[in-house]
């Protein structure tokens, strides 16, 4: 974790640099003000839509505890939503874009599961059953695989009717 946080300084920096460097851009193609005034807009715009995604996120969050399900789900959206309305809010066409791509379900459904893999990983089986429920396992028929002693052996399916099994991580 501390490796990669070496490399933010740059990241901030390249950052920057692409931001004023498309802006320049813009503003030789459609002047100086009107890319002024779109920098402000999508900013204003980001504002907005940071208020509504947080209290979306909020309401979500609420139900599902409130009806005894995981939040998981409601709480990666919502992380989602928020995260595309902050880099609206934050002044600059690129993360503008981003902030954008964000919003848009389909880019917005791919993004939430790629954070819930990254939290799965990140956190122990037992957690990750807490916040998102119970994980869903892909068995494949045939032979069972030789497992190591200290592993139980893994769900195998009989004739369409699951069995269950335990999923033990390596190393924890």
């Amino acid at each position: 974790m501390r490796r990669g946080l070496r490399f933010v300084p740059l990241a901030l920096l390249v950052a920057v640099l692409l931001e004023l460097a498309v802006f320049v851009g813009v503003g030789r193609a459609v002047g100086f003000g009107a890319a002024v005034l779109l920098v402000f807009a999508v900013s204003l715009v980001g504002l907005v839509l940071l208020r509504r995604e947080g209290m979306r996120a909020w309401r979500g969050f609420r139900a599902a505890a409130a009806s005894g399900q995981p939040p998981g789900p409601q709480v990666t959206d919502g992380l989602v939503g928020l995260a595309g309305a902050l880099l609206l809010a934050t002044p600059g066409l690129v993360s503008g874009l981003f902030g954008v791509l964000l919003l848009v379900p389909p880019l917005r459904g791919a993004a939430r599961v790629g954070l819930r893999r990254v939290a799965e990983r990140r956190v122990s089986s037992m957690v990750a059953g807490d916040l998102f429920g119970p994980r869903r396992v892909r068995v494949r028929r045939g032979e069972a695989q030789p497992t190591p002693p200290q592993q139980q052996q893994p769900t195998v399916v009989d004739g369409g009717r699951a069995i269950e099994g335990e999923i033990v991580e390596p190393g924890r």
